[in-house]
């Protein structure tokens, strides 16, 4: 995949049902702006935006980047 910074995509695989994806925004004052939960199967592609800095995941699923995969543990 071809991608310029800051327009890498992620791709979120939920292991389970119930997996919450929630962004996080920028700034001094980081807060909670979107939120979403996946069933166990589904997927989810997204990426950083200009209000988007980070992005927590709970639950078990599989995240994949240009970096590498990470499968998280509960």
């Amino acid at each position: 995949m071809e991608s310029s910074k800051g327009n890498d995509f992620f791709v979120i695989k939920a292991l389970e049902n119930g997996v919450n994806v929630i962004g996080l925004t920028r700034g001094s004052d980081t807060r909670f702006h979107h939120s979403e939960k996946l069933d166990k199967g589904e997927v989810m592609i997204a990426q950083f935006t200009e209000h988007t800095s980070a992005v927590k995941v709970r639950g078990k699923a599989v995240i994949q980047t240009s970096h590498g995969e990470i499968t998280t543990t509960d």
